[in-house]
This record gives structure tokens, sequence and C-alpha cells, in this order.
């Protein structure tokens, strides 16, 4: 990897890094917490790394109160 390279894979691990404290924060927003919010290290492995992001799992209670949020703002209420 080039020192091109790897400065535009870190300039993407910082902009997955911003994106996952701003979703964390909107989540809390709402009222949801995904505990395994993060960046998918697997996803920076190989000859091209993309940054991907990992929503991870949560349990019932969260997939609940996540599918109550996003159908309230489909619905155009606040959620």
């Amino acid at each position: 990897m080039t020192t091109t390279e790897r400065r535009e894979a870190a300039g993407r691990v910082l902009e997955a890094e911003e994106l996952v404290a701003r979703l964390r924060g909107g989540f809390a927003g709402v009222g949801v917490v995904l505990p395994s919010l993060r960046i998918d290290p697997v996803s920076f492995a190989g000859d091209e790394p993309v940054a991907l992001l990992d929503l991870g799992r949560c349990n019932l209670d969260t997939a609940l109160r996540l599918s109550q949020v996003l159908e309230g703002k489909r619905a155009g209420r606040d959620g």
C-alpha cells in the first residue's frame, strides 16, 4: 500500500468513526442503544479497504424500539 493509499484509508477510518458517533447519538436521541455499533474491522482488510459499519446485534426489546421509531418517522410523527 502506498503512502497516498494509507492516507486515504486513514481518512475513511476517521470518517467512519465520526459517522458511528453520529449514529450512536441519533439512536440515543430516540431511546435506542445499539451496543455493537462499530466500524467493521474486517472491511479494512485486503488490497482495497472499504469502510463498512457494523450495526451489530441487539435484543428483541431494542429491535422493537427501533422498529417503533422507524414506523413513527414513516407515518410523519416525531417518533
